[in-house]
Parts: structure tokens; sequence; C-alpha cells
């Protein structure tokens, strides 16, 4: 499995890593450290301006309320995967931010929504795996473990999903995953995923 910690990875159309973005524009913290949980977010985009969407959430999930930005993981490049009779669009754009972050998880999850809509996302009667301008996953919220009605948190297939893992486990090695993680690192999650014959993303 290559690392994939480039400032442009190929076919990006020389996409800077997110954690330039959040130095170019200055952000700053919300909440000190020893205040809130950590919070993982995994961001994607496969429609329209990719990196352009990838830098405003980025830029945006720093500026939440009571919320600092721990760090970015590198933007790795990845086939879409569908389900059949379902359009999955191009290449994906993804990244992890790792957040701390005072705001309940349920409410976390709404700013994610509403941040998602801010660059045209649209859920409602859309297929799940059909393309979008940007994808917002809450996949780790401290030592939490969710199970409510649209909120299942450690995100139940982020263990599967090499675009996640790498990422997560570049900005955020020791990050321990509850749950399906079975009190795994992110990094142990990464190594077994890639022991596995065939992981392509």
């Amino acid at each position: 499995m290559a690392a994939c910690g480039r400032d442009s990875p190929p076919g990006t159309g020389g996409v800077p890593k997110a954690a330039g973005f959040v130095r170019a524009h200055g952000i700053r913290s919300g909440v000190s450290e020893d205040q809130g949980v950590i919070a993982a977010i995994g961001i994607g985009s496969n429609l329209g301006d990719r990196a352009g969407h990838v830098g405003y959430a980025v830029g945006r999930l720093a500026g939440l309320p009571g919320t600092s930005l721990v760090g970015v993981g590198p933007v790795i490049e990845t086939e879409a995967v569908g389900r059949v009779g379902v359009d999955p669009g191009g290449a994906y754009l993804n990244s992890v931010a790792v957040l701390r972050t005072s705001v309940p998880a349920r409410a976390l999850l709404e700013m994610l929504h509403q941040i998602e809509r801010e660059r045209g996302r649209v859920r409602a009667g859309v297929p799940s795996w059909s393309a979008r301008t940007l994808d917002l996953d809450l996949l780790v919220y401290g030592d939490t473990v969710i199970d409510e009605p649209g909120l299942v948190v450690p995100h139940p297939r982020m263990a599967e999903r090499r675009f996640v893992l790498e990422p997560l486990a570049a900005v955020s090695p020791g990050l321990v995953v509850p749950g399906i993680g079975g009190g795994r690192t992110a990094l142990e999650l990464l190594t077994a995923l890639a022991a596995k014959p065939g992981v392509q993303g």
C-alpha cells in the first residue's frame, strides 16, 4: 500500500494538503486541550471542485464553536465504489480531520450536514452511493459507542476502508477506535486491513 502524503496526488490537479489550507487562513483553536473529546471526521468529494470542497470543509470544521482542529491527514485519491443501478461518479478525494470538541455528537452531526449543504450536497431522495460534492462522516467520537437512528459511531464500515484509515493513521496513529475497532488504534486497524488480500481502497 503506497503512502499518499504528497502535496499533489496524481490526477488531483495540484491538490494541496488540507493542513496547508488551515495554515494559510490563520485558523485558530476554539477549545483548550483539557476540554472536550477527540472526534474524527471523514471528508470526501467526487463532484465539482473536489479540492475546493475538501479545503472548505477543513476550514469550516476548524471554525466550529467549541472546537479545535487537532490535525488533518493527507489528501488521497481513490476510485468511487457504487452499487448496481447507482452511478458512483468519478474518483474521490478523501481526507480525515481530527478535532477536539465540546459539541455533543448529535449536534456535531447536524453541523456536518449543514456544511455539506453549503457546498450543494442534497441528501433527501438521493441514493447514498451516488456522487456528491461533499461527504462528511462522524467516524469516532471519543470512546463513545452510539447506535441511534441516523447516528452510528464509530462509523460501521471504517475498519474496512483504506481511504479512511490511511489519512486517520497519518494524523493520529494512536487514536483508539472503540466498538468495531475492538480497542485497536487507527494504525493497528490500517495494518490489519493492509494484510488482507485484494484491498484497494
